[in-house]
């Protein structure tokens, strides 16, 4: 099963989270499928890859809480994702 979840990436005390399409069985820093964003927690900046997104949920990616959080904050999901649950 296929997850978008986030990725820890950055230095100490300074992480920002790349999402990305992970199967369910890895560690987080384990090996990706598919880079399709990122998230900086710090200045609270998200960068999406839309087209990416839609994909892998129409193809049966299941988001964590985290990234549906995320992902339902920009306004250009809400309609799209709130159909998909």
């Amino acid at each position: 099963m296929v997850k978008l979840r986030l990725k820890r990436c950055g230095r100490k005390q300074r992480a920002i989270y790349r999402i990305v399409a992970i199967d369910v069985r890895s560690r987080r820093e384990g090996r990706d499928f598919r880079k399709v964003g990122f998230y900086d927690p710090i200045n609270n900046q998200t960068y999406s890859n839309v087209p990416a997104i839609l994909y892998l949920l129409e193809k049966g990616a299941q988001p964590t809480g985290t990234v549906h959080n995320i992902l339902r904050k920009e306004e250009l999901f809400k309609e799209r994702i709130s159909s998909l649950f």
